[in-house]
């Protein structure tokens, strides 16, 4: 696949970069390019940035930080069976914890929200960092739902990190998850407040609390350029009825013309009909018409 001449391969993490000094200089390149374009387009182009996962994995795929590249770019296009292995794999290769949250994700997304239950209790759930340990209990709420379990979801999301006052990176997807789980479960008012505190916490616009927000408050939103396209549509219509107007002025004016000369030219013919008759006056409506 075509890489950007703006892609130099030094854009990836040094992490990243250190693991790939175990290839060949040139394949390390080659590789850390197609690394940055699935970065670049994973949230944008989830196909695109699968293609070059694949490249980067058929390069190499001895690499942990290669292969969960290719685990998350399955993840963004839904193939969960194909995430889960390479997961896996790059787990194995790094011996890290970091990757069991998004791993106990790819169980939902396979219809075993059971399984993900299982893993939210397991052990390695101890060694995430927090952002780990709520992205975990995230996967974990939304494993209740998938089971019809709404208040136990609920419940699941009420934690130290909901509470606090500081924002974190974590915040807003937080609130979010519990607000949605609330107006699920029927409980609007607290929903509402729920999402307001997330769209507080959105520095970067990470959820659309915003919308939901403006959903429940009956706010319709006008997109301005279909505004202006109907505006422009309006105008073409009034100028081509103008013209139509100006045209059929027109030919009005021609129709009055052609009446006008034809009633002269009667007028002329009754006028001359005893000296020497029609052929005189046709000659005079001619000569007429020549001036």
């Amino acid at each position: 696949m075509p890489i950007p001449e703006d892609v130099t391969g030094d854009e990836i993490d040094k992490d990243v970069r250190q693991e790939l000094q175990s290839l060949p200089k040139t394949l390390a390149e080659d590789v850390a390019k197609n690394l940055v374009m699935v970065a670049r387009l994973i949230d944008e182009d989830p196909e695109g940035a699968y293609g070059y996962s694949k490249v980067a994995l058929r390069l190499a795929s001895r690499v942990a930080a290669v292969r969960e590249a290719a685990g998350f770019a399955a993840y963004a296009n839904q193939k969960y069976s194909e995430a889960l292995a390479e997961f896996r794999a790059a787990r194995r290769m790094s011996g890290g914890v970091e990757l069991w949250p998004v791993m106990a994700d790819c169980e939902r997304g396979l219809g075993r929200p059971e399984k993900a239950l299982d893993m939210a209790g397991a052990p390695e759930v101890n060694k995430l960092d927090k952002a780990g340990q709520v992205e975990m209990r995230l996967v974990a709420a939304g494993a209740r739902r998938d089971m019809g379990q709404l208040e136990a979801a609920i419940v699941t999301l009420q934690s130290p990190e909901l509470a606090a006052g500081s924002v974190q990176p974590w915040t807003a997807r937080l609130r979010y998850a519990y607000a949605d789980a609330l107006l699920a479960a029927g409980r609007e008012g607290e929903a509402r407040e729920w999402f307001a505190k997330a769209l507080e916490a959105d520095r970067d616009g990470s959820t659309d609390a915003s919308d939901r927000l403006a959903e429940m408050d009956g706010v319709d939103f006008v997109d301005a350029l279909d505004e202006d396209e109907t505006e422009h549509e309006t105008e073409s219509e009034s100028e081509s009825d103008s013209d139509s107007d100006s045209d059929s002025d027109s030919d009005s004016e021609s129709d009055g013309t052609v009446v006008e000369q034809a009633a002269e030219a009667e007028e002329v013919e009754d006028s001359v009909e005893g000296q020497g008759g029609r052929d005189e006056a046709e000659h005079h409506v001619v000569d007429r018409d020549e001036d």
